[in-house]
């Protein structure tokens, strides 16, 4: 299993069993997500600075996903997810309380250091246990649970906030995150100890620098970091600014809360046939059509006011259903088992360098265009970009 050995583990656990995982981190991460940019909103009060403050935020976590695989080397993944899972309920179970602004952003990023380790060991997990199930099976199953467990989560987030405040919608997610902290004991995993060396900081950049080098100088490699970037820029910048523009708009609390959860609809809907569709017509049909669809929506939402707006807010959530279940499915196609702990910590920054990247552009057009609804351009040009890199030569 990927050079990680597993000493003991509870009967009937299998790559199913972590994919469960996504029912907490899918309703924590859905509180959370559904209150972030209002609570940072409130501390900077300007919806450029908000966008600067989580690129700043993405790049630190994007440092932490590149040492993940020196992290690995030195401490078992199961000891790591325990101590992570642990380390989010504490510190969102404190940022709900009404603290000063720069210990909510101490908190802030620390939770950004457990939440990207728990993002790199949970498809690890799956893939240790995969067997013969296949990873597409496994990838729906987890993007379903993740999706049930966000589908009610908005609506609480926004229940929470209306009654106590935005902040302590995160209290909540404290909750859910510690419960997942109880269900993964429940697995009984017990891996063997890494002999810890003394850290050389010279030798540690170095092996970073040459993983890198040598993901992408691997075949496939550079199209699936650049595909799961664009993915991940669209989410995004829709986690970041749906909220912000639809209150700007003059629209409620509740209005957010129902734009939210019938988003998630799609998402259930698509989840489990996915699995079938890849398997039927592959992989690439269903991105270019996510990624193109996303950019028309997009293309409207710059013109549009009003509920039309709330409504493609909606739609476009077809998009990224389409493409929820198979956007990181080129890299576990095209690496090894033995590769993927070492490589996966390179490639996860496609997830946090898009929250680096994107939020700048969306940013700088807030302050050309002098409007919120400007960053739609943005994720226009990206879905557009997205689909050409699908369809070039390797």
């Amino acid at each position: 299993m990927a050079k990680d050995k597993y000493i003991s583990v509870k009967n009937g656990i299998s790559g199913f069993s972590f994919s469960n995982l996504g029912l907490f981190t899918g309703f924590a991460d859905g509180i959370y997500n559904a209150v972030y940019s209002l609570v940072i909103l409130e501390i900077f009060r300007n919806s450029a600075v908000v966008g600067i403050y989580v690129a700043i935020y993405a790049a630190f976590c994007m440092i932490v996903g590149l040492f993940a695989n020196e992290l690995f080397r030195r401490f078992s993944k199961v000891r790591v997810f325990y101590f992570v899972m642990l380390m989010l309920a504490v510190c969102y179970a404190m940022m709900s309380f009404s603290i000063r602004p720069s210990t909510f952003i101490i908190l802030d990023y620390t939770t950004g250091i457990a939440i990207t380790l728990v993002g790199v060991l949970i498809p690890l997990f799956m893939s240790d246990f995969s067997k013969n199930i296949g990873m597409a099976k496994l990838n729906s199953r987890y993007h379903l649970w993740l999706n049930i467990g966000a589908l009610f989560a908005p609506m609480i987030a926004v229940a929470i906030a209306n009654q106590f405040g935005n902040r302590a919608a995160f209290f909540a997610s404290a909750l859910i995150y510690f419960a997942g902290w109880v269900f993964f004991k429940y697995f009984r995993i017990v891996q063997e100890d890494k002999k810890i060396s003394p850290v050389n900081p010279r030798r540690t950049f170095k092996a970073l620098w040459k993983n890198a080098v040598k993901f992408f100088a691997t075949p496939g490699m550079a199209r699936a970091y650049a595909v799961n970037f664009g993915y991940y820029s669209l989410r995004a910048m829709r986690y970041l600014y749906v909220p912000i523009v639809v209150i700007e708009s003059g629209f409620s609390n509740d209005a957010l809360g129902w734009v939210l959860t019938l988003g998630i609809i799609p998402y259930l809907v698509l989840s489990e046939m996915m699995a079938k569709l890849v398997r039927k017509h592959g992989k690439k049909l269903w991105l270019m059509l996510g990624f193109l669809s996303f950019a028309g929506f997009s293309v409207l939402a710059t013109v549009v006011t009003g509920f039309p707006l709330l409504a493609i807010f909606v739609l476009w959530q077809i998009s990224g259903a389409l493409m929820e279940s198979v956007h990181d499915l080129l890299f576990f196609d095209k690496t090894k088992k033995s590769e993927q702990t070492k490589f996966y910590g390179v490639f996860r920054t496609s997830v946090n360098l898009p929250n680096v990247i994107a939020p700048i552009f969306g940013a700088a057009c807030i302050a050309i265009a002098g409007t919120t609804s400007a960053v739609w351009i943005v994720t226009a040009v990206i879905g557009g970009f997205s689909a050409l890199v699908l369809i070039g030569k390797k």
